[in-house]
């Protein structure tokens, strides 16, 4: 498969789903994959966010090699949504290596405290910051601060992400 041609070809579930299969766990594929996501022209670049997502959803491990390039996009200025919001989607489905705990944590809240942060990408950073609680217990009470200051604020991808977050973390007695 010519993944430039497929990715260019249509942007759909069924021909995301074509490209995931295709890469399968295979170290090579996903690296060409992720050359477009990181070099190709914009459209090019949004597009192949989603199977590379799924790539890494499904065998977390490919991402290993590529933190030190993808975590700047999040920063990065006029980086497109979707960029973004598929990098914040791989993060929850990996162990992210110690050296990025901190970068990443504080991206994470920044998103979430955000008012013009795309709601997947909020939702997505709750999860990532949950995750990291594991390691960092002393981020939880401000995770739950966080998340009851947004409240009002914030839709229901939020809601229903912060509302699970909030159960695991019941009020002190």
């Amino acid at each position: 498969m010519d993944l430039l041609k497929a990715i260019e070809k249509e942007h759909s579930k069924t021909q995301c789903e074509k490209i995931v299969r295709y890469v399968g766990d295979d170290k090579e594929r996903f690296g060409k994959l992720m050359q477009l996501f990181l070099k190709g022209e914009y459209r090019v670049t949004q597009r192949a966010g989603w199977p590379l997502s799924i790539c890494v959803e499904n065998h977390p491990e490919l991402i290993g090699p590529y933190y030190k390039q993808i975590l700047p996009l999040l920063k990065k200025p006029g980086v497109h949504n979707a960029v973004v919001r598929n990098i914040v989607r791989l993060l929850q489905y990996v162990d992210i290596p110690e050296r990025y705990h901190g970068e990443v944590m504080n991206t994470c809240f920044e998103f979430v405290a955000g008012n013009e942060i795309l709601p997947a990408i909020k939702a997505f950073s709750l999860t990532i910051l949950e995750n990291l609680c594991a390691q960092y217990p002393d981020i939880k009470p401000e995770l739950k601060l966080i998340i009851e200051e947004r409240w009002p604020y914030e839709g229901p991808a939020f809601r229903s992400r912060a509302k699970k977050i909030l159960k695991k973390y019941p009020p002190a007695p």
